[in-house]
């Protein structure tokens, strides 16, 4: 189906989601071609592990983070080899447990004044107010004081613009990005629009004077402990950009999809509130409580399966060889989370709710060891998953201590093409659990 010129770039761009999903049914590593730029897009979760974990340095990052330099510039999320784990030994330690039990004390805090700001019966947008709780707490993690302010301001402005450009800048061909097409207008000017208030914020920092403990203060005075090297100001730029997104965005999202599938399946909704009443009951949800909530933390995998981040690439260093297609120096590799997590090879009855899939002896668990790759894998997995995991837990049950989470009539909730797919619209209607 490819066309002249565009090759499949239209089909991805129009349908991305389906395009993708489309794939395992042609091979385990199928060329495609974007413009005139070929990829070899990989279906099979043993050699997506191969590239990623087990051959892992032989790879390099890939079009996609490439394209989104302008964004995040030489963070951890566009850079790899001995920079980037330069980058991890720097940034790591904010994301030890004993930091993420202190954030998740202060994520519980921000969920009970959110589901405390909602009126019974009053119609709210679930994935606006999730956007919102996320970058409340990843800005609690970065900044502290009134200095963050018109950053966080920015973020609010920006966010969606970006997330909306995300996609279609990373894989439409590198010729059309100096066109002054309204789409790349809006992505470049919020992202000019970030790196000069994020900038702003650091020169500002460093005279405020207050002994600060947050992320910033951190980024700015760690010391690699192999060279005693320190970052720029720009580094550190870089990197609270690709922190305060990557802590946004997917927490939002996969928030307000669980709300969503719960809102759809009442039995599972049921359960997930019996749990909770049972474990953290009338007070706050505290750190500790989190290991015990098993099958909020199922409900919690089974909704980042059904609606995963939709796109990663590669970027061969090497000639390799994958299954059994030999392929080039240079060459660029893309894999789908989204599509491996919708096989129905490896997920019976892929497309159903099935929270009780993830639970230890369940015969419908994924029964391959690679196949549930959501956060990635390797040495550029996700930094902060373990915080991402403890801010969907906390809010997820301190919603649910006081909150049944209802569709509004008429609600027509679709996936929209996106870094992590969007829900188009999700409002919905808050009843009190008593």
């Amino acid at each position: 189906g490819a066309l002249p010129v565009l090759g499949h770039a239209l089909q991805l761009g129009r349908r991305p989601i389906a395009f993708l999903e489309s794939l395992r049914t042609v091979g385990p590593v199928v060329r495609v071609d974007l413009g005139t730029w070929p990829v070899h897009v990989l279906t099979d979760p043993e050699l997506v592990h191969t590239v990623l974990v087990g051959d892992g340095r032989s790879f390099g990052r890939g079009r996609v983070f490439e394209r989104l330099r302008p964004l995040f510039g030489n963070g951890i999320v566009t850079t790899d080899g001995d920079f980037h784990r330069r980058q991890r030994r720097l940034i790591q330690p904010a994301f030890h447990r004993d930091h993420i039990d202190v954030y998740a004390r202060q994520m519980s805090a921000q969920a009970d004044a959110m589901a405390g700001s909602w009126t019974a019966g009053r119609e709210i947008s679930v994935l606006e107010e999730m956007r919102r709780l996320a970058l409340t707490a990843v800005a609690d993690l970065t900044f502290s004081g009134d200095l963050a302010k018109p950053a966080v301001a920015e973020v609010h402005r920006s966010l969606p613009v970006v997330l909306e450009g995300m996609l279609m800048r990373a894989v439409m061909p590198k010729a059309l990005d100096p066109l002054p097409i309204p789409a790349n207008r809006r992505f470049d000017t919020a992202a000019a629009r970030l790196r000069r208030i994020i900038d702003q914020v650091i020169a500002e920092y460093g005279t405020d004077g207050p002994d600060r403990r947050d992320l910033l203060a951190m980024l700015m005075s760690s010391e690699d402990p192999e060279t005693g090297r320190t970052m720029t100001a720009r580094q550190v730029r870089d990197e609270v950009i690709a922190i305060m997104f990557a802590g946004t965005e997917t927490p939002a999202t996969t928030m307000a999809w669980i709300f969503h599938e719960l809102g759809r399946h009442p039995e599972a909704e049921k359960r997930l509130h019996a749990e909770v009443d049972e474990v953290v009951g009338t007070g706050p949800v505290r750190p500790e409580h989190l290991p015990r909530l098993t099958y909020t933390y199922c409900v919690f995998q089974e909704a980042l399966r059904l609606h995963s981040p939709l796109l990663f690439t590669r970027h061969a260093l090497g000639p390799v060889t994958l299954g059994g297609v030999r392929i080039r120096e240079g060459a660029e590799l893309a894999y789908s989370p989204y599509a491996l997590h919708r096989d129905p090879e490896l997920y019976p009855d892929p497309t159903s709710f099935t929270p009780e899939r993830w639970s230890g002896s369940a015969p419908a668990r994924a029964p391959r060891l690679h196949s549930f790759i959501p956060f990635g894998a390797g040495p550029h997995k996700c930094i902060g998953d373990s915080f991402a995991v403890a801010e969907i837990l906390t809010t997820v049950a301190t919603v649910a201590s006081r909150w049944r989470l209802v569709h509004a009539p008429g609600a027509d909730v679709r996936e929209m093409p996106a870094g992590i797919p969007q829900p188009n619209a999700l409002p919905m209607i808050p009843l009190p659990r008593n």
